[in-house]
Order: structure tokens, then C-alpha cells, then sequence
């Protein structure tokens, strides 16, 4: 008998490897904008931060610190990060501390 443990295997399909993904940031102006964004969350705002030329790691660690500061949940979608609620201010304050140029944008 053949002890592997391999049952179906594809070159396609929805399942994706666990692994960090190797892509780049896009580049940005080095300027890092905070907006608030409520479309399609049924009402809820979250704080969407754009324009960190970071890796997926150091974004994942940076969402976790931030989460922390703020008391709130959140996440990392593609390169910007996701944080519930309207904490735009206070996201400003930490990012300025950490040395970014950081703007408001939207209303």
C-alpha cells in the first residue's frame, strides 16, 4: 500500500497557499492618507489607511499595533489597512509619532 496522504490535487481552483506573497507595495507619493469609507458596511464606518510602501508582514504588524491603540477590530486588505470605526484622528496621531506624513482625505 501507498502511505501518502495526498488525495486530489489541481493546478487550479480556490484553495491558495498560506505563504507571504512576494508582491511589492505600489508606490505612492510618500504621503499616507486616511479616509473614512461606509459604501457597501451597511452604515458602519471603517478607517481605510492608503500610501504605506510596506510589506504584507510589516502591514500585518502595523494593523495588530494600531488595533491595539485604537480598542478596535480590524485588517489588512491587499495593501491598505482596515480599522472599524471613525478613528481617523487618533490613526493620524500614532502614524505622525512614527515618523509618516500623514492626511486626511474624503469628508
Amino acid at each position: 500500500m501507498n502511505d501518502s496522504r495526498l488525495v486530489y490535487s489541481t493546478d487550479t481552483g480556490r484553495v491558495k497557499d498560506k505563504t507571504v506573497s512576494l508582491q511589492k507595495a505600489p508606490k505612492s507619493d510618500g504621503i499616507v492618507r486616511i479616509r473614512k469609507e461606509t459604501k457597501g458596511r451597511k452604515g458602519k464606518g471603517m478607517s481605510i489607511i492608503d500610501g504605506l510602501e510596506m510589506s504584507e508582514a510589516d502591514l500585518k504588524a502595523l494593523c495588530t499595533e494600531l488595533k491595539k491603540q485604537c480598542g478596535c477590530g480590524g485588517a489588512v486588505k491587499g495593501f491598505s489597512i482596515e480599522i472599524q470605526g471613525d478613528v481617523r484622528d487618533k490613526l493620524k496621531q500614532i502614524l505622525e509619532t512614527k515618523g509618516k506624513r500623514v492626511k486626511l482625505a474624503g469628508g
